[in-house]
């Protein structure tokens, strides 16, 4: 069995910057098992598979596809940056005629459209609601060390804990913190929280304007940081839209790759995540 894959950099127009994602169009489904073995010879922080609804369809001609997502070591419930990826590979290489497709995921159907150069994610919101920050001191210390820290929320439906730096903290603070994901993982260990969300308020006349920073980690699922994570974005999205006042923004991933979002709350309860894509990769796996 031949099956295509690509390697497609996402939140960038630059190679080797964003997040990169491997894709594997297929035309019936594999085992589970399967999935996450390919998954982890990739051995990158997400791999998606798309497979077709009707088999009629072609992935030049279908409009709604299935989408997973796999870790090295498991499978997840929603991943940006490899729906991105997903999307680019059935426009850019598939040569999809439709303007929008859908993906039916473990999180419903999530639609992305051609916009430019670049795509439009409609995802799910999930707003955090703050918690106290004493429940969550060890965590904290593992992720921020002495660093101040204004705020502390979770989303508990993504499991994602949000811990905002003072504003009296620059991004160079953000982007000097040496995360120790060991310790992250040993210090929670109850399932509240499998993934760290650290942000900072971005500054009022910096060019280009970006509204907030973050970074990501989440060693619960084998990815210690992940570079530019669209599905933490969802969270973050959601506090500093409310905290701003703003419901368009722009974003800044500030891990070693890098990753700019642009963000839009949306009347239904929803969130636009739109960034652009470099394929840097096509082959085939050999099974």
């Amino acid at each position: 069995m031949e099956i295509p894959v690509y390697t497609v950099d996402t939140f960038t127009n630059v190679p080797f910057r964003g997040n990169p994602a491997a894709i594997c169009p297929l035309m019936q489904e594999l085992s589970d098992d399967m999935y996450q073995k390919i998954a982890a010879e990739m051995n990158l922080s997400e791999t998606a598979f798309i497979t077709r609804l009707n088999p009629s369809d072609t992935f030049t001609t279908g409009l709604r596809f299935h989408l997973r997502w796999f870790t090295p070591t498991t499978e997840v419930n929603l991943c940006g940056h490899a729906t991105l990826a997903s999307a680019a590979v059935l426009f850019k290489h598939e040569k999809n005629v439709n303007p929008t497709v859908v993906f039916e995921t473990r999180s419903g159907d999530l639609s992305v459209t051609q916009q430019g150069e670049g795509y439009v994610m409609n995802f799910p919101l999930n707003p955090p609601t703050q918690e106290d920050a004493s429940e969550f001191r060890d965590i904290i210390k593992a992720a921020v060390g002495n660093n101040p820290v204004q705020d502390v929320c979770l989303s508990s439906s993504t499991k994602k804990l949000l811990i905002r730096l003072a504003d009296s903290c620059d991004r160079s603070v953000l982007t000097g913190l040496n995360v120790d994901t060991a310790a992250l993982q040993s210090c929670e260990k109850s399932g509240r929280v499998k993934g760290v969300i650290i942000t900072l308020k971005g500054p009022a006349d910096g060019q280009p304007h970006y509204d907030f920073y973050s970074r990501y980690f989440a060693p619960w699922f084998g990815i210690p940081e992940d570079p530019v994570t669209g599905s933490a974005h969802t969270v973050s999205g959601s506090y500093w839209s409310k905290q701003l006042g703003k419901k368009k923004m722009l974003a800044y991933q500030c891990s070693k790759r890098g990753g700019e979002l642009q963000l839009e709350l949306r009347d239904d309860d929803r969130i636009n995540i739109a960034g652009r894509t470099v394929t840097v990769l096509r082959g085939t796996i050999i099974l």
